[in-house]
């Protein structure tokens, strides 16, 4: 070893030992006489200290030679620091060298190597491996390393068994584009990367293995953000002979388990809530409940006035922002803008103000009375002092802005902490949402996804209200991870596949496998799958998951540091019988 301690491993016990340490120069401070040197390794910083006079003159003058970044030996004795720094585990002490070797030399780094650098995100990405030595980047794999290794514990601790299953499968239908792959010696034919294990880990049930789990990785070629990535890692399991309430327990455990080892927090047992009453109180099925806020519904106390944008709204809801009486003119300004925004999609604001003297002003005064306002008041248990924010019309769409317009007000009010944690369950889902672009019903999870027992009778009758046993953690706002009881018998499935557009033939094609295997006693069962990267980054306090990703893709699905995606050699493309166009 070129090495017989990290540079965060020294301590004040450690004085007067010789050792040797190894690592990147990180700053040199030259004050003349005096010269310091931290030294770093993915472990920490230890500083080094030479002095004229004291220190060999040509030792001091090699280290006068060395840059950032240079990579070096040293070997030297421990002392004790006269100028303590308790910032940093080793700062007690410190390393005076007697010997010092470099390794390497170093380019001047495009950026610093620190916590607050000056490099921008396409330049950090570009030179990735320099920006993995930035000490809070290391954590975040630190940090992505350990969950991994808790979860695995975990699981093995509950008799799952980790089993592989393939990169190179079929193309399916229905979800996200696939990421499809040539097959050379099957001219024609294509091979896609797996959007998830989901076929595979239902097969591993019929096969006996009732507790599987894998740490997988899965690709979606879909338009990117902060939280996607064209290649993403999952928690993807499944349990067999099992119902809804056993998979919700175990992976409770789970999330319950991360919390305590990695983070040390201890959690409460997560609350339930449905779909219907997520979407009539947030307005998502995704809740942020670390803060309350919930829609009021108006509808009934506001139409009948004359006000033309209300009596002709579906619905009529808004929040109560507490507190918030005293915004002026330009805020709630700026609020009507944000809500206007063509992503959000309403068309106007509503406000009302409860004064701290009591009175009520609002923008809607020549429509309603003081009574009819005072009774808004009431059903917002508002306060003095209180704002009250309304938007109206078609019930999803509003909803959906209200939401929007709720998490604003959530973080303007600090309500939104990141050391914060709040966890529930979402249950009862539609089997089927609608789509205005292809005109039928599609799948809200998957396909496999079964339907509530007592609702199978509405498949042909009244197919949007069919509940699917499904369920999504969520965590801030933030879905981690979803599942469901799977359909487990070749009639139900043929019947689902039938009420999604599948003809019999298109369905043997795509999922004949899956099919048959049904019929050889498949197990009733269900799995979860969690957002790896998303969990992490949700435990680092991040809002993007590429800060968690060791090499990460841009918002254009490009690797900019090795440059890909990028053309490959005519031959290539000769051997799998493809055509490109120039462009």
């Amino acid at each position: 070893m070129l090495r017989t301690h990290t540079c965060g491993e020294l301590r004040k016990s450690d004085v007067g030992h010789e050792v040797t340490l190894a690592g990147w120069v990180q700053r040199i401070r030259d004050k003349g006489s005096l010269l310091w040197i931290d030294l770093r390794d993915r472990y920490g910083i230890t500083q080094l200290f030479l002095e004229d006079g004291k220190s060999d003159k040509l030792l001091v003058a090699k280290v006068r030679e060395l840059g950032r970044e240079y990579v070096i030996q040293i070997t030297g004795t421990v002392t004790e620091r006269s100028s303590k720094n308790d910032k940093i585990p080793t700062g007690e002490i410190e390393v005076v060298p007697s010997a010092i070797e470099i390794l390497n030399t170093s380019k001047v780094p495009p950026f610093t190597i620190e916590d607050n650098t000056d490099g921008g995100d396409d330049l950090r990405m570009k030179y990735r491996y320099i920006d993995l030595r930035r000490k809070m980047v290391a954590d975040n794999l630190h940090l992505r390393h350990k969950m991994a290794q808790q979860t695995r514990s975990y699981l093995d601790s509950q008799n799952f068994i980790e089993v592989e299953t393939p990169v190179l499968i079929k193309s399916t239908p229905e979800g996200a584009r696939d990421f499809v792959v040539p097959s050379r010696m099957n001219e024609g034919e294509f091979y896609a990367l797996p959007q998830s294990p989901q076929t595979f880990k239902q097969l591993l049930m019929v096969s006996g293995f009732d507790r599987y789990y894998q740490i997988v990785r899965c690709f979606r070629d879909e338009d990117l953000r902060a939280d996607r990535q064209p290649e993403f890692t999952q928690i993807d399991c499944e349990m067999a002979f099992v119902t809804q309430e056993d998979v919700l327990n175990t992976f409770e455990g789970l999330i319950r388990h991360l919390f305590k080892k990695v983070k040390n927090i201890e959690i409460p047992p997560l609350p339930r809530m449905s779909f219907q009453e997520a979407m009539e109180k947030y307005g998502s099925d995704k809740p942020d409940t670390r803060f309350g806020m919930e829609f009021c519904d108006f509808t009934q106390l506001s139409k009948g006035k004359n006000f033309q944008v209300f009596d002709q709204a579906e619905i009529i809801i808004g929040i109560n922002a507490t507190g918030c009486a005293s915004y002026t003119r330009k805020q709630l300004d700026e609020l009507t803008d944000f809500v206007r925004k063509p992503q959000i999609g309403a068309k106007g604001l509503v406000y009302i103000k409860y004064e701290t003297d009591g009175s009520i002003k609002s923008s809607v005064d020549k429509f309603y009375t003081n009574d009819d306002l005072k009774s808004w008041m009431e059903t917002a248990d508002a306060k003095p002092g209180d704002l009250i924010l309304v938007l109206a019309g078609e019930t999803r769409q509003t909803r959906n802005a209200l939401n929007e317009l709720r998490l604003l007000m959530g973080d303007k009010l600090g309500l939104r902490d990141h050391n914060t944690f709040n966890a529930l369950w979402v249950i009862d889902f539609p089997l089927l949402e609608w789509s205005d672009d292809t005109k039928r019903f599609h799948a809200m999870h998957h396909p496999f996804t079964s339907p509530k027992k007592e609702d199978i009778k509405l498949l042909d009758s009244d197919p949007a209200k069919v509940r699917a046993n499904a369920y999504d953690m969520v965590i801030n706002g933030t879905e981690v991870g979803g599942g469901s009881i799977r359909i487990h018998d070749r009639a139900t499935q043929q019947l689902m596949f039938r009420h999604l557009g599948f003809s019999e033939e298109e369905a043997k094609q795509q999922f004949g496998f899956l099919l048959d295997a049904f019929e050889f006693g498949a197990p009733p069962h269900g799995g979860i799958a969690f957002g790896f990267d998303r969990l992490c980054s949700l435990f680092g306090g991040s809002e993007s998951i590429r800060d968690f990703i060791a090499f990460p893709k841009n918002n254009a699905g490009r690797d900019v540091m090795i440059d890909t995606p990028s053309a490959i050699s005519q031959e290539q493309l000769d051997e799998l019988k493809i055509s490109v166009k120039k462009k």
